[in-house]
């Protein structure tokens, strides 16, 4: 069914006019992400129990226990920046809060959902990717094994929240599920065990049929029916209207596609991924950065807040589908000005100056008022991995 999706070409490519961005740029972004990540440690008394919170309030994330879906963000950065500086205390502080991550998963706490491939993907498995640390192996499988309890054999789908016997949310998929099926994949390859890839391949198959629309257009959340397996319909949680374009679920879907053909290698999901691109590409603002729902595209004198985070994860996604060789060499040259205008244009424009955060103007929930036109941990990890990407520093962590 996913080849349905119309492929619509990328209109005015013209508007990306940065050819490359420059070693000093990438290294001058780094140091100054370095020295906002250092000083945000320096607050961090406990690194096996304190976590920064989603989004900044007055410009300092609120510290917390390890409770929410966010806390891999900030162990991911950290483990980025130790692979970019080579600054041991950034390994150090991942090491210790990964221990925190183990605890978590021994213990049960807050693990009923989807989330567990954003929270130990970028904890415990990036480290036993990295020192071979045996105890992070047996949590990350732990963490898989928890994450499989919520796949729908049936329905063929990860339900995202609620528990399972909630007939109002049974079969219920989201967009950002696509990012967490990394977790499933590695588990397979390091176990040998084909269950975890198996429903991972499943899971994106339908997100690919249900979740994206004809258009390349996407649904935030989509039912299946887990009695008959069948289509039920589309909605949205966070997005603007049930047949709007949430940007961030967009931008999900570009990086989770191609993380699933990283695995996979059906290029079906390269060819989604470049129609999700080019249909966000297309509703890009003057400014290239997007506002929170792509359906705002529609009115050039819009001010709806923008969100700086959805644009560090496409940008993510897009540099995956370039590392990925499938282009043509016109295409590779397009997508690369892409990242380069992008990126020139966040730092510019949407660089922060008195907040943790690396990054202004994000949008976490803006239906529920939550975390609008401030920074946020998402936002701040993805525009770090894009800078690592681009400066030829990053291993893969999912």
């Amino acid at each position: 069914m996913m080849e349905r999706v119309i492929a619509e070409p990328l209109r005015q490519p013209e508007r990306f006019v940065e050819e490359t961005v420059s070693l000093a740029f990438l290294d001058s972004e780094l140091q100054r992400v370095a020295k906002k990540t250092q000083e945000l440690r320096q607050r961090i008394k406990n690194p096996k129990e304190e976590f920064p919170s989603e989004c900044p309030e007055a410009g300092k994330y609120p510290l917390w226990e390890n409770i929410g879906w966010t806390e891999g963000f900030w162990t991911g950065i950290n483990w980025l920046l130790a692979q970019a500086t080579g600054d041991d205390s950034f390994r150090e502080t991942a090491e210790l809060a990964d221990q925190n991550f183990v605890q978590r998963i021994d213990q049960k706490i807050i693990t009923d959902h989807h989330d567990l491939g954003f929270l130990y993907s970028l904890s415990t498995v990036a480290e036993y990717r990295i020192t071979s640390n045996k105890e992070m192996r047996r949590a990350s499988i732990e963490a898989a094994d928890t994450l499989l309890n919520r796949y729908w054999e049936k329905a063929g789908v990860i339900q995202a929240w609620g528990n399972p016997n909630d007939p109002t949310q049974q079969g219920r998929m989201i967009m950002d599920c696509c990012m967490n099926l990394p977790l499933l994949y590695w588990a397979s390859e390091e176990t040998g065990e084909a269950k975890y890839q198996q429903a991972a391949a499943k899971h994106i198959e339908n997100a690919g049929n249900y979740l994206v629309r004809e258009d390349a257009s996407t649904f935030h959340t989509f039912f299946m029916d887990v009695t008959t397996g069948k289509p039920k319909y589309g909605s949205t949680h966070q997005g603007f209207s049930d047949d709007s374009c949430w940007a961030r679920g967009e931008a999900w879907g570009i990086y989770g596609f191609m993380l699933s053909y990283r695995y996979l290698k059906d290029k079906r999901y390269f060819e989604l991924s470049k129609k999700l691109t080019n249909y966000f590409c297309n509703r890009l603002p003057a400014d290239l950065i997007c506002q929170w729902d792509l359906v705002f595209a529609t009115d050039p004198a819009s001010q709806e807040p923008r969100d700086t985070s959805s644009m560090a994860i496409a940008v993510c996604g897009i540099l995956e589908m370039i590392d990925s060789d499938l282009l043509t060499d016109e295409e590779e040259t397009m997508y690369s000005h892409i990242v380069s205008s992008v990126m020139t244009a966040l730092a510019e424009h949407y660089t922060t100056e008195d907040s943790e955060g690396f990054l202004k103007a994000a949008v976490y929930n803006l239906p529920k008022n939550n975390g609008v036109d401030v920074p946020c941990i998402w936002g701040d990890y993805f525009y770090l991995e894009a800078l690592c990407r681009l400066r030829g520093t990053w291993n893969n962590l999912w």
